[in-house]
């Protein structure tokens, strides 16, 4: 029944906040936000009460771990270490995606071949027809290089996909099945990060995401540039996803440099 009321939103807060990190926590508010604008009724999120629990929450929360990054060498790495086999194809073309795109693990696994264009130069754009941050789904449209793209037509060929999801299950015997669960994309980083001879303990779905953010911005390209190529809406998550990458660059890593510490 709308509109809810923020006793009822701090009480809905308080009992996720046992389960669901902050960030995830701010989604579901923006989501209810969107619920009760789209029906014309006031918002419970701006009432004060709320601003406070969700304070209360993220105060009381640690920080969340970052997945560590598959930067440009560790991706060569890992698909350099892979084979001609079906499921190899998939993996190539999969993780290849995800580094060009940023894409997070649920829109890599509902990209359909028809969202996939390759143009006569060989690269290609690919659209992302809703991501988290465009709940209204107007979609985004991403670059991928043409080596992504021969990954793409190489998995794409082999396992006979003409039209439907791009990346499917395979099973033991071979057998291609429907569209890949999108909590399989962290296993699989895992294990061709293991076979490659990378440390899997911290690679996640998120993992080329991260990676690819921070070779955009050790590239120097600008903040919009990276908040366009990974579909950020605020300079905040490049920041967070980079900040590592940021201080080892920043003041007191030149000043380290010039006293001859480093």
């Amino acid at each position: 029944m709308l509109p809810a009321l923020p006793e009822t939103l701090v009480a809905f807060i308080d009992a996720v906040s046992e389960t669901r990190a902050p960030a995830t926590i701010r989604r579901y508010l923006s989501s209810i936000a969107h619920l009760h604008r789209a029906a014309g009724v006031d918002t419970p999120t701006s009432a004060e009460i709320v601003k406070l629990a969700i304070k209360r929450v993220t105060k009381g929360r640690a920080r969340q771990h970052q997945a560590s990054p598959l930067n440009r060498q560790l991706i060569d790495q890992i698909i350099d270490g892979m084979g001609d086999r079906l499921i190899d194809l998939r993996d190539k073309a999969l993780i290849s995606v995800a580094y060009d795109t940023l894409c997070r693990r649920s829109e890599l696994v509902a990209l359909d071949v028809e969202d996939i264009t390759i143009t006569d130069d060989g690269t290609g754009t690919v659209l992302i027809r809703r991501t988290k941050t465009d709940q209204a789904g107007e979609g985004s449209v991403r670059f991928i290089a043409h080596d992504t793209c021969q990954h793409l037509r190489a998995w794409v060929e082999a396992a006979e996909i003409g039209d439907g999801a791009v990346f499917r299950a395979i099973s033991k015997g071979g057998v291609i099945k429907g569209r890949l669960d999108g909590g399989e994309v962290s296993r699989i980083y895992k294990r061709k990060a293991r076979a490659a001879g990378v440390d899997p303990a911290d690679i996640s779905g998120h993992s080329s995401r991260v990676g690819a953010a921070q070779d955009l911005v050790a590239a120097d390209l600008g903040v919009a540039e990276v908040m366009q190529a990974g579909g950020w809406k605020s300079p905040q998550m490049v920041a967070r996803y980079t900040e590592r990458l940021q201080a080892r660059r920043g003041a007191m890593s030149k000043l380290a440099a010039k006293q001859g510490r480093l």
